[in-house]
């Protein structure tokens, strides 16, 4: 018998990132003088694999990246500050959303840089995917990302399902 137990719903405190920074130094420049946009990528995914392993108890796996919008460039002096929580908890994945902000180095000019959202799935001991609790958002802004992570995995998994149909077709371009 294979019986899914209930777990406790848990609030996106438990969970969350805040506040971490990173100090740009010239070797994470590009030849335009602006920090590579593969670094804060790379950086946003451990601090968002950090969040959903603590949101799940355990080992997470990035599944995907629905977004990564770069709203503004980062530049030599800037200090990069992520910030990351779960907008939604499903059966076995969550959605980690990310907001990067950077300030110049003597704390002036903060300025929001890139927003991005990843999902990730929970692995048990044998690399299957298991369960995970269940958000509580509790502040207005929470309420709001949790109901548009809603919003953007319908979107993901018909996209998938229209890529199925597409290529089940024998459609060529």
């Amino acid at each position: 018998m294979n019986q899914t137990i209930a777990l406790p719903a848990r609030p996106v405190s438990f969970s969350a990132v805040r506040e971490q920074v990173y100090m740009v130094f010239p070797n994470d420049l590009n030849a335009n003088d602006t920090v590579f946009g593969g670094l804060i990528m790379a950086q946003m995914d451990r601090f968002a694999a950090v969040v959903a392993d603590r949101h799940a108890g355990g080992v997470c796996v990035t599944a995907s990246v629905d977004a990564v919008h770069f709203v503004a460039p980062a530049r030599r002096g800037d200090v990069l500050i992520f910030n990351a929580a779960v907008n939604r908890a499903w059966t076995t994945s969550m959605e980690v959303g990310v907001k990067v902000d950077a300030q110049s180095y003597d704390g002036n000019n903060r300025r929001h840089i890139l927003s991005a959202y990843l999902t990730f799935v929970a692995l048990d001991s044998a690399g299957k995917p298991r369960p995970v609790a269940s958000l509580q958002p509790e502040t207005v802004d929470e309420k709001r990302r949790y109901e548009e992570a809603q919003l953007r995995r319908e979107n993901r998994l018909a996209h998938a399902e229209n890529i199925r149909t597409l290529r089940a077709s024998g459609a060529k371009s």
